[in-house]
């Protein structure tokens, strides 16, 4: 694991006038966290490091089986998702890439994380998908980070970098500097966090949007589970295979370009892979289709053919939320709710700057500082991310388009 040397509490936010958080001395909690999966757990975290009194409450347990971040390659790849994300989110993930070594330093147990950058590859038959990624890359990512980062390889070049996929590929692309985490030890090293700061975790406890646990301030991410709140939200279902597979020994996550099904292969620790690439309209949570696996395992087995005799340890699908621009909203409900969602497909590559962004409108909350619309307007007028702050009060109420 990569660690920085610099601790990742040091840069816990202030409130306007340089004062520091503190822990109330009253028996109710400063924050109530409604949704402990990875967004929720990192809010948590912060709230808890910067000194307050954090309760969260999750309806699955501490291992997060229950989350959306459950079933994610964890893929921290700004550049490589410019080909289908906006400008916003390819800079929230250049910001996140560069947090999440000082989360993962700060955090009791170990997570498996590695920034060997991303490789992507095309078939001949699919040539002509490789103008078109490149194009929507360039297109949707700060122009500097393109310039530095993406590296055309052709032959030796390629076969050098990914030694394992050598001969099988005569060219491709080097996204440099992209990485990846292990996305179910950092939900563990998270809940084991929570404990070591002193929050009161709340496993497998529903909450009712009737009766709402007292806090002084709530954040909401629930993710899908806020829909009674927030009706635009919907799921976007995705669906991936976990797979054993010893002597391939990629070095780091490919991605396969392909005009009906674009895969990604993420190798983990002691040679497990997570391979993904559907995307379904819809919330059905039901198993993975049997045409789906055969599209997944069969663009694996392209990729290298000793994936025919890895072992499928898994095939799981999962909803993710999002809402109707496919961009993150904090949305402030003109009261002491403060609701964070519509991640989509980007968690882990965004979670960090969303959740430090949620944190610095909830300690103004806290802090009284959100008195009427005309504050929460200068609030956001100060934000690097005010494209993702919204007011939604409770007369004509609207969520982001």
């Amino acid at each position: 694991m990569t660690a920085s040397s610099a601790p990742y509490s040091d840069h816990s936010p202030v409130l306007a006038g340089g004062q520091t958080p503190v822990r109330a001395s009253s028996a109710l909690p400063d924050f109530a966290v409604l949704g402990g999966g990875l967004c929720g757990r990192l809010v948590a975290w912060r709230l808890a490091g910067a000194g307050h009194r954090v309760a969260l409450y999750e309806r699955g347990g501490p291992e997060g089986g229950e989350s959306a971040a459950w079933i994610a390659a964890a893929m921290l790849a700004p550049l490589a998702e410019a080909a289908v994300a906006e400008l916003l989110i390819t800079e929230l993930g250049v910001a996140s890439l560069e947090t999440w070594p000082r989360i993962l330093a700060e955090l009791p147990e170990p997570v498996f994380f590695q920034r060997n950058g991303t490789l992507v590859v095309w078939h001949h038959a699919d040539r002509t998908e490789a103008p078109l990624f490149e194009r929507r890359v360039r297109a949707n990512a700060p122009r500097e980070l393109a310039d530095a980062n993406f590296t055309t390889l052709q032959g030796a070049q390629l076969d050098a970098a990914e030694p394992a996929l050598a001969g099988r590929f005569a060219r491709g692309w080097l996204l440099g500097g992209e990485g990846q985490l292990d996305n179910r030890q950092a939900l563990a090293a998270l809940a084991a966090g929570l404990e070591q700061r002193g929050a009161e975790t709340h496993w497998h406890t529903s909450v009712d949007d009737a009766s709402l646990p007292r806090a002084r301030v709530t954040i909401d991410c629930r993710g899908l589970g806020a829909k009674p709140v927030l009706p635009a939200l919907r799921g976007i279902r995705g669906e991936v295979a976990r797979v054993h597979a010893p002597g391939i020994g990629l070095k780091r996550p490919v991605r396969l370009l392909h005009p009906r099904y674009p895969l990604y292969i993420a190798p983990k620790q002691d040679d497990l892979y997570v391979i993904g690439a559907t995307e379904i309209e819809g919330e059905d949570r039901s198993p993975v289709s049997v045409r789906s696996a055969l599209e997944l395992l069969s663009a694996a087995f392209a990729v290298h053919p000793a994936f025919g005799e890895a072992r499928i340890l898994e095939l799981n699908s999962q909803c993710r939320p999002t809402l109707p621009d496919h961009r993150p909203a904090l949305i402030w409900d003109g009261g002491e709710t403060l609701r964070v969602n519509g991640l989509y497909r980007h968690g882990f590559m965004i979670a960090p700057a969303v959740a430090d962004e949620a944190v610095r409108v909830a300690q103004a909350l806290l802090a009284g500082q959100l008195a009427d619309a005309d504050a929460f307007e200068s609030l956001r007028h100060e934000s690097r991310w005010a494209s993702m702050l919204h007011a939604r009060h409770m007369q004509g109420a609207r969520e982001p388009a």
